[in-house]
């Protein structure tokens, strides 16, 4: 499960998990004055429209020898190579569309001053942020701010042909989100990503899925987690991502620099797991997909780790099919020896939480948790990457054997570089909040995203006989799940037990500071990232709202979390945590009831009663509010480039690390390099 980063706003006391396509260190806070470390390192590469560039470092790169870097090099070129797969995962029309704007760009010869070549070229890198048409984060198709007359000039200019149908997409309302997860819709054949095939349905899909019985129950396999559904001559089949198979060109160059790096292995169990993944990279069989994962949670020594494969099911309106992404990572020895101690004590919390006994988890095992340098991303990590992971996503393997958590630290410390604090200013309720936030948010946003990772992902079980939450909960899997972590974090970031553990200096101060950025977040200040009148769909958003408002509703009679309004702005105010903390209990409670049991109307009535619609009144007033600030919401990374020296014989002598000199001669370079694909596939 992924942490996303747009709710890691640098004040905001929230984190989110794609776990996944999400959670995000700006969501909230920003009249981001650039700023620099102390080395002078400019994180800041370039804004456009609702988005800014950054860049990170590799913090510990000389450290490493030169067979840790050359596994590094391998593994983010492994990494790279699938890039273009999430492409057309998103969309069946994304390879084709990028393919002509950047031989627009590329080849065009007329006045590149007009306001629409600039449209044109805003365009063109808002499609390469969000890896094709439909926007990273809304879902909604990215709407050009130039003429059709326009766009038929350039492809004029350039000789660049495209077919009538994928003209006619770019500027019409055909497949207009990428993920619909409203209710009561056909969200299968509604959704424009490209894990369905034409005539699919939510019926199909669940008819077809249905009928699959694992060979051991207590292990269900993955089914539909690499493959894409297709009807043909009116049958339902499968296309399964594999060597020889869907994407196989791609990911026969993914196996190529994994085979590398299996050789350079820092030990026999990392190579036996890297070993695994080239095997189900090569037959897609998903019981190897969980022999790897087994093996991969197990493979806990060395400095170098990595996530390679289709992992997240965000995309996927029902939650069966993963998009590709790639993680490659450093330890970070001194702050992971720090936080281990969440790991090591995961029995306390998980015997201490609110749940129903039947609800608790006997023995909470092999829950390793590491900060990590991140080295390279791609796929659904980037340009727009989480800032935590918790991983893998079965549920039995996390009951039997146990799960990996990380937190990218590298890119948190980018983003807190990259920031200021004026909307933080205008949307606190006093100077108190705002000076708990200054002095203690970013520690709260840290253990929120360690107790959501660690011990939030690896609590709670299901009971005796229930399906997997995909099947049971449906389209609300992925908001339900990332809820309740969220619940874990902010259940505890209240607990001295925190102090105890030596995690904090003051451990009410930090959950306050971490209470407010919440409530402040999921109630007013994520609203800058909807346009009037839309309602609330990514399920990240969606979870920080029905945590909040259900929070807020609860706590009403007493008046826990006051509603007010000072110089006709709105704000919220909690005037009693600790009873704020046994209403997160409360919902925490109910929420893994809901997913133990799988009771699929509860779900539905807390998603589609809380976390859904939007106050317009209140949302006009923070979007005005908001005018006075020109920092983008969403922020996202270009990636350092890991330059080889070799020496006559073609061995790698020297790895270097460069930064790459804009965005978009990174993603011209990455078309280029990496273009394995054909435009349909």
């Amino acid at each position: 499960m992924k942490l996303n980063k747009i709710l890691f706003f640098v004040a905001v006391a929230s984190f989110m998990v794609a776990c996944k396509n999400d959670p995000k260190i700006q969501d909230q806070i920003e009249q981001q004055e650039e700023k620099v470390t102390e080395e002078k390192f400019n994180h800041v590469v370039e804004q456009f429209a609702d988005l800014k560039i950054l860049r990170y470092q590799i913090p510990g790169w000389d450290n490493l020898t030169l067979k840790e870097q050359k596994l590094v090099y391998y593994l983010t070129q492994a990494g790279l190579s699938g890039r273009d797969i999430m492409w057309d995962q998103n969309y069946r029309h994304n390879l084709t569309i990028r393919k002509a704007l950047e031989k627009v760009y590329t080849t065009y010869e007329g006045d590149k001053g007009t306001d629409d070549w600039k449209a044109f070229e805003t365009y063109m890198k808002r499609v390469w942020f969000s890896n094709g048409i439909h926007h990273h984060y809304s879902n909604a198709k990215i709407k050009p701010e130039f003429s059709k007359d326009y766009f038929s000039s350039l492809l004029a200019a350039t000789s660049t042909e495209v077919s009538k149908d994928v003209y006619e997409v770019i500027f019409n309302d055909e497949d207009s989100k990428k993920v619909n997860q409203a209710k009561g819709i056909d969200n299968v054949a509604l959704s424009a990503v490209n894990f369905y095939g034409p005539g699919v349905t939510n019926a199909d899909v669940e008819s077809f899925y249905g009928k699959m019985k694992s060979p051991n129950p207590d292990k269900p396999l993955s089914y539909g987690l690499n493959s894409q559904l297709v009807k043909e001559n009116g049958e339902l089949k499968e296309r399964i991502y594999k060597s020889g198979g869907l994407y196989g060109a791609a990911i026969d160059e993914i196996v190529k620099w994994l085979e590398k790096a299996q050789k350079v292995a820092e030990n026999k169990a990392q190579g036996d797991a890297i070993g695994l993944l080239i095997k189900y990279y090569n037959t897609g069989d998903l019981q190897t997909w969980d022999d790897y994962n087994v093996a991969w949670t197990a493979a806990t020594d060395g400095n170098i780790d990595y996530i390679n494969s289709f992992i997240e099911v965000y995309n996927d309106p029902l939650g069966y099919r993963g998009s590709y992404e790639t993680i490659v990572q450093i330890k970070d020895f001194d702050m992971s020896k720090k936080m281990s101690v969440l790991s090591e004590n995961a029995q306390w919390f998980e015997d201490n939480s609110p749940l129903m006994d039947e609800h608790k988890k006997d023995s909470v095992v092999g829950v390793s948790y590491k900060v990590v340098a991140v080295a390279g991303e791609a796929g659904d990590a980037s340009p727009s990457t989480p800032i935590g992971v918790n991983l893998p996503n079965a549920n039995w393997i996390r009951a039997a054997v146990g799960s990996k958590s990380v937190s990218l630290g590298n890119i948190i410390g980018a983003y807190n570089n990259a920031g200021g604090s004026g909307r933080l200013k205008e949307f606190v309720h006093d100077n108190e909040e705002f000076e708990l936030e200054e002095k203690y948010g970013q520690l709260g946003d840290k253990l929120h995203t360690a107790l959501h990772e660690v011990v939030g992902h690896a609590s709670g079980k299901l009971n005796p006989g229930v399906g997997e939450t995909k099947e049971t909960l449906k389209n609300y899997a992925s908001t339900m799940e990332e809820g309740r972590a969220d619940l874990v974090g902010l259940y505890y970031l209240m607990d001295p037990k925190l102090q105890e553990l030596g995690l904090v200096e003051d451990w009410e101060k930090t959950g306050k500071a971490a209470y407010d950025g919440y409530i402040r977040n999921g109630l007013m200040t994520q609203l800058i990232r909807l346009n009037l009148g839309d309602e609330v769909e990514e399920a990240h958003m969606r979870n920080r709202q029905w945590v909040s408002a259900w929070a807020f509703e609860q706590g009403a009679k007493d008046n826990v979390i006051e509603k007010v309004s000072k110089d006709g702005k709105t704000y919220y105010n909690i005037n009693d945590y600790q009873k704020l903390r046994e209403i997160f209990g409360r919902l925490l409670r109910e929420t893994q009831r809901i997913k133990s049991e799988g009771d699929f109307k509860a779900a539905e009535a807390l998603v589609e009663g809380y976390g859904v619609k939007v106050d317009q009144a209140l949302h006009a007033e923070i979007l005005k509010r908001n005018e006075q600030f020109t920092s983008a919401p969403y922020s996202g990374f270009v990636n350092p480039v890991l330059v080889a020296e070799t020496d006559e014989n073609g061995e790698i002598t020297k790895i270097n690390v460069t930064q790459p000199e804009d965005f978009t001669t990174q993603m011209l370079e990455y078309s280029k390099n990496y273009n394995f694909l054909p435009e349909v596939n």
